[in-house]
């Protein structure tokens, strides 16, 4: 087993050359490297994350590059991501010309998750076809638990989360099924000789009951990994890589939203380059109840970071009134977030005489998965979701380069970056909040019948009961949602007709996936009635118990 200070080195199958070279060739990364190829899948990332957990450095690739850029990392164990495509359809993608004699060259092991799997399967002569019913969701397998996957293993059943439409027919010869589902099809193969393994469940998702054992057992105990990969090396090279794109000259603008994402990457990039950062934090009139106030004082009394305070609310409320199109809210929202930093930029730059070039972002990776791919991200095989939570592009004209330090990192890995650097925990452990604003929490038109600011009470309401009740920490994000709806109700001997509010609680370890939190009912009782009471538009309270998937966190 794994030690809880990830100081463990399992034992491998048999020595493995790869890890020999990485050691002689002495990388600030780790003792050894996992290569994650993306094939789509909207939990690729978590792959990646699952084995830094685990105390190994992982990096992503897109599934079709060629060999050399995987050579070029010296892997000690490749992993095939899942992805919406199908490998029996023409054109799909796949892995590159001579991937598995490479791989058996240097006695690489690989582990294929769901479309990685029938990739396996395919490509070496396996079958992969259509299944007659699809499988999605959380649900039983049976494990073969004398096999190396599951090796150990409690009991011979687990649930997992599955996520495909096709299904292994036929194995490569030198494969062993595993693992099977309730209905026969086979989730789990491996071939030991070779070294090569496949999952046609996602054990990176935390639904999947033993998943994160099954990735530790495959990395220390088959493939004999060292843990030696830590926050605190993710820090140091953020900070050297900051220093070395920004210069000893340059100077950057920040925007502070008040969330934990900008107040890490500021707190970082001010390490890094000192007085050259330029922060601001932008009042675009979409912020919760006393937010500006609240932030302002966390900025200067916590965080100690020179801010100035924009406020544009008048502007920006002005141009999104009548917008009813979530894309074309959020999109409104990006380009007055342009204008804003413009103005800012001249201002910095006339009061500093230099130009600022360079913009601080805190741009985490499921913002990335969750976005159009940009040029040069290497994400090409993602099915689009929605369009990027912050902003949807900088122009070039605008001349700033950006500076995403926390672009690899997943929200806790973010949480651990920012105890590192001494952010205050109270602040740390704020719950998420969307670059849009309220702007995604006010469905259709934000400015219209007092929608603002009823939210703002109701969830002013709602944050305070969690906090009472000492659920907050419990729970990754909660939130009030404005529907733009009425009811009739009955208030004071009156017949009314008000408003419909609903209230959002999930958990997560992610953000990528996410189940709703489960409250007593005396407690939805009485915020509902603290609600209705307090917030005079306000008749009617319903409590959202969708998980993520189907459902996005956000309603819009």
């Amino acid at each position: 087993r794994i030690a809880a200070s990830h100081s463990h080195v399992g034992h491998a199958m048999s020595p493995n050359p790869a890890k020999k070279a990485r050691r002689e060739s002495g990388p600030v990364t780790g003792p050894d490297t996992v290569v994650v190829l993306d094939y789509g899948s909207q939990y690729t990332q978590l792959i990646t994350r699952r084995v830094r957990e685990l105390g190994v450095y992982s990096c992503l690739l897109p599934g079709d590059v060629d060999m050399k850029r995987i050579t070029d990392q010296n892997p000690s164990v490749i992993i095939l991501s899942g992805g919406p495509n199908s490998v029996h359809v023409e054109g799909a993608p796949t892995v590159p010309e001579g991937f598995f004699d490479h791989c058996q060259a240097h006695d690489i092991p690989v582990l294929g998750i769901c479309y990685g799997m029938q990739l396996l399967v395919q490509r070496l002569g396996g079958s992969v076809e259509a299944a007659d019913k699809a499988e999605y969701g959380r649900m039983p397998v049976h494990t073969v638990n004398d096999s190396l996957l599951f090796k150990g293993e409690p009991t011979d059943s687990q649930q997992v989360w599955m996520s495909h439409g096709d299904e292994a027919t036929k194995l490569p010869d030198g494969f062993n099924c595993v693992g099977k589902s309730d209905a026969g099809a086979v989730v789990a193969i491996e071939d030991p000789k070779r070294k090569l393994f496949g999952l046609q469940y996602h054990p990176e998702v935390t639904h999947s009951e033993r998943g994160f054992e099954t990735i530790k057992r495959f990395l220390f105990d088959i493939a004999g990994l060292t843990a030696g990969w830590s926050m605190q090396n993710v820090l140091d090279e953020q900070i050297a890589l900051v220093k070395e794109k920004v210069g000893p000259d340059a100077h950057v603008i920040c925007a502070l939203s008040g969330g934990v994402d900008s107040a890490v990457a500021a707190t970082l990039v001010h390490r890094a380059i000192g007085d050259r950062l330029h922060c601001c934090f932008v009042d675009n009139g979409l912020l919760r109840f006393k937010e500006q106030e609240r932030v302002m004082k966390m900025f200067k009394d916590h965080l100690h970071l020179p801010v100035t305070c924009v406020d544009d609310s008048a502007r920006l409320l002005a141009k999104l009134k009548g917008v009813t199109d979530p894309e074309k809210k959020r999109k409104t929202i990006g380009a007055q977030f342009i204008e804003v930093f413009k103005e800012y930029k001249a201002d910095v730059e006339k009061k500093t005489g230099v130009r600022p070039t360079f913009l601080v972002q805190g741009t985490l990776y499921p913002d990335v998965i969750e976005s159009c791919p940009p040029p040069g991200s290497d994400q090409k095989h993602s099915h689009t979701i929605k369009s990027h939570h912050n902003v949807g592009g900088l122009p070039k004209e605008l001349g700033f380069e950006l500076v995403e330090p926390l672009r690899m990192l997943f929200k806790d890995e973010v949480r651990k970056l920012g105890l590192l650097m001494d952010v205050p925990k109270q602040f740390i452990s704020r719950h998420p909040f969307p670059g849009p604003g309220l702007a995604v929490r006010v469905l259709g038109d934000v400015c219209a019948e007092g929608a603002l600011d009823t939210i703002r009470a109701v969830d002013e309401i709602y944050i305070n009961a969690i906090r009472e009740a000492g659920l907050y920490d419990q729970i990754w994000q909660a939130f009030a949602v404005f529907l733009p709806i009425k009811s009739v109700g009955v208030q004071g001997d009156q017949r009314t007709h008000s408003h419909v509010v609903g209230l959002r609680a999930i958990t997560s370890s992610d953000g990528m996936t996410a189940d709703w939190f489960q409250f007593e009912p005396k407690f939805l009782q009485e915020v509902s009635a603290k609600i209705c009471n307090q917030v005079k538009n306000v008749n009617r309270v319903v409590y959202d118990i969708t998980s993520k998937p189907p459902s996005t966190v956000e309603w819009e």
